[in-house]
């Protein structure tokens, strides 16, 4: 039997790099330009009971770092399909879009998937900005011939 590979944990007070309200990564010396370092991390994330962290096996050594993040670690960075709308977040994972889990906050448009808070980049809001009318200042989305509102939350 293989030994239990080493355990690294770094608290989020101690990572040297975040992620900011956009899906962005930065560091000290600013934001991320490489964008398969940026890839690289936002595939790496995991999250336990203890929050959101990037993690990697290296060796034999498992490395977690907890990270800071402004507003949330996940974000739609893509939209494919028809029906069903299937989003993909920054970590590659995909979900189809539940139009009733949708809700708006600050001018920001968010999923909630169970416990999880996912925004919309702006590139995921470009891609279905057609399926979205605001009449009568009340967010709508069209999708497979239905209209469902999506409330404002406050905060």
């Amino acid at each position: 039997m293989a030994p239990k590979p080493k355990e690294i944990v770094v608290p989020r007070d101690k990572a040297v790099f975040w992620l900011d309200k956009n899906g962005f990564w930065h560091n000290r010396h600013g934001r991320f330009e490489h964008p398969k370092i940026s890839a690289y991390f936002h595939a790496c994330i995991r999250r336990d009971a203890d929050g959101y962290f990037l993690y990697q096996v290296r060796d034999d050594c498992i490395e977690k770092v907890y990270f800071p993040y402004e507003d949330t670690a996940l974000f739609v960075f893509d939209i494919q399909g028809k029906d069903p709308l299937m989003l993909v977040l920054n970590t590659g994972r995909q979900i189809p879009l539940n139009p009733e889990h949708l809700y708006v906050r600050s001018d920001n448009l968010y999923l909630q998937a169970g416990r999880e808070r996912i925004k919309f980049s702006e590139r995921a809001l470009m891609k279905i900005s057609d399926l979205l009318d605001d009449r009568d200042g009340q967010l709508r989305l069209r999708l497979g011939g239905r209209d469902y509102a999506i409330p404002q939350q406050s905060g």
